[in-house]
């Protein structure tokens, strides 16, 4: 049984289109089958890392639905503090921007 095909068209620059010949040309194919090759591909790597990490997807979904159920934290001001929060704090966004990055 013959499969029946589908023409896509798509727009590029000029300077790509010469690319993807040349690539394809270096791999023997012709651009169509280079370009499906190269979609396909793609779409297998995406569908791989989708599926590795659904998991933790759904574990940072039901933490954030968890997150907005709580009641809002009061404001406290860095003088509220410990001593030892205040060096938790510090070190948590020497972490996050980098050692002397984050505004003070």
């Amino acid at each position: 049984m013959a499969r029946t095909r589908t023409r896509i068209t798509i727009s590029l620059e000029q300077e790509q289109a010469e690319r993807i010949r040349r690539h394809a040309e270096r791999a023997g194919m012709d651009v169509s089958a280079y370009v499906v090759h190269a979609a396909t591909r793609q779409m297998a790597e995406t569908e791989a890392v989708e599926e590795q990490f659904s998991g933790l997807d759904a574990l940072i979904t039901e933490a954030e639905a968890e997150a907005a159920a709580l009641p809002p934290e009061p404001d406290v001001t860095a003088r509220e503090l410990t001593e030892q929060e205040q060096r938790d704090v510090e070190a948590a966004l020497n972490l996050f921007y980098g050692e002397e990055t984050w505004p003070r």
